[in-house]
């Protein structure tokens, strides 16, 4: 089988999926993103909040990403991102999200309306939400003032305490049937990087997801996150290990083949390899960052990295 041929599906939101994404267009053409729906801010929580869509965020970004690097592809993938400006209700809005709420809005099919928007686009791949139904993550902190209850991606994200334990509601929401297809059918399943707790959590909490993903014969890839110095992004400043250790305490039983990491998030500990390898995976050491940004993944270095190990023999 060739690396035209792979058949993968990533999981993730946001920038991180983009990232990742990105990468692949370039290896194959048989990608699935599957992307999070727990949003509820900015444009995305407007349109969930009046019409109880799915936030279209993540998925508008996931479109934008699979576009195709010719003039045709990169300029709808500017139009779809763009954000309007303005003193009404239109502020903040992006279009790609409005555009999917319209084709929500005139059809119950909500992975029709997606993959409408992906023909428009001549995207590289499809774009399916983990689940049908908008969800919510919540959360339990130990704090200064006791253990804390808090509910919503974005107050998730800037709670301040240690993090006990991560749940979506509903508790049992109903995965999106083309999501399972896909999982049943890859070689690769890809998982961030991304804010922890909303893009790369939400796919191991929802527990059919989960067991799919577990019971799945593809081989599995995790993508840790780069340093976050200025400490914006959720769980900022914990190590890899520790993002490990949050998924492996929601799903146990969870097994990969392959850690890529950045060494400059490397602890002076260094568990991440006995603790990778615990898990049935070895760990791949590459730098992975923007030369001009090292807080970002570079899409063209993960391309090739990713394009070595899907031709590799590293595995057999």
């Amino acid at each position: 089988m060739s690396r035209e041929d792979t058949k993968v599906v990533a999981f993730g939101g946001g920038h991180g999926l983009a990232a990742t994404l990105t990468a692949l267009r370039d290896i194959t053409p048989n990608i699935t993103a599957v992307v999070t729906v727990a949003d509820n801010g900015g444009s995305s929580g407007k349109i969930r909040s009046e019409f109880n869509f799915l936030p279209p965020g993540d998925l508008r970004m996931a479109l934008a990403a699979l576009c195709g690097a010719d003039s045709w592809g990169q300029s709808w993938a500017e139009t779809i991102q763009h954000r309007f400006t303005s003193d009404g209700d239109l502020n903040g809005h992006a279009l790609g999200n409005l555009l999917l709420a319209a084709l929500w809005d005139s059809s119950d099919d909500l992975v029709a309306g997606i993959d409408r928007v992906g023909e428009l686009l001549k995207i590289v791949g499809r774009v399916l939400p983990m689940s049908l139904e908008p969800l919510d993550i919540e959360g339990i902190f130990t704090t200064v003032a006791g253990k804390q209850v808090v509910r919503g991606q974005i107050e998730v994200a800037t709670a301040k305490g240690k993090l006990d334990s991560l749940q979506l509601l509903p508790k049992n929401p109903e995965v999106t049937p083309q999501v399972l297809q896909a999982i049943a059918e890859a070689q690769w399943l890809t998982f961030g990087p991304g804010s922890w707790f909303s893009s790369v959590m939400p796919h191991f909490l929802l527990s059919d997801l989960s067991k799919a993903i577990s019971q799945s014969q593809a081989k599995k890839i995790m993508i840790f996150n780069l340093p976050d110095p200025e400490g914006a992004d959720e769980f900022a400043g914990s190590t890899p290990e520790e993002h490990l250790e949050l998924v492996l305490a929601h799903s146990p039983y969870f097994k990969f083949d392959i850690a890529i990491a950045d060494p400059a998030i490397l602890s002076q500990e260094n568990r991440l390899e006995s603790l990778v390898n615990k898990c049935g995976g070895k760990l791949v050491l590459a730098e992975v960052s923007k030369s001009s940004d090292k807080n970002h993944h570079d899409p063209a270095k993960m391309s090739s990295l990713l394009s070595h190990i899907f031709g590799t023999t590293l595995l057999r």
